[in-house]
């Protein structure tokens, strides 16, 4: 399936149905196949890309289309991360982010629980999450800065 077919698909599908949560997950679908579109890629690359649409098996009938394609949108920006290094927005935020809270509830528990404990663990949580959403800014913005971004 090439990049054209499954966009002309995702269109197809979104003007079908009118269920909001639908529609959103094509739209972001169409999102990432426009991407694509504005890109220079390989003969190669385009071959990967478009064996991986025919991978997805898009085109069947599905008894329940939300599930599926969103479990199709995640195999396929994981695809492309692996690949090709491409991020959706805020990739790298949101994936600190969590990470520093759960360091932070760490650091809460261990270090901070001389204080009273809510007030470590809280403590703990908020400097974890601050730190962690910076660090994930920067990557996203030299993400940005280098065209990684979709």
């Amino acid at each position: 399936m090439t990049l054209q077919e499954a966009k002309n698909l995702f269109e197809r599908l979104k003007n079908e149905t009118t269920k909001k949560s639908e529609i959103k997950i094509y739209e972001k679908f169409l999102h990432i196949l426009t991407e694509l579109k504005t890109r220079e890629f390989s003969n190669d690359e385009i071959q990967s890309l478009e064996t991986k649409l025919d991978s997805l098996n898009l085109e069947s009938g599905h008894e329940n289309k939300i599930k599926f394609f969103k479990k199709a949108i995640s195999d396929f920006a994981k695809f492309l991360k692996d690949t090709f290094s491409l991020t959706p927005k805020e990739y790298y935020t949101k994936l600190y982010g969590g990470l520093g809270l759960s360091f932070g509830l760490l650091f809460g528990v261990v270090f901070l629980s001389s204080w009273e404990r809510s007030l470590g663990i809280s403590m703990g949580l908020i400097f974890g999450m601050m730190i962690g959403g910076l660090i994930g800014r920067n990557l996203d913005a030299k993400a940005m800065t280098e065209g990684r971004v979709i």
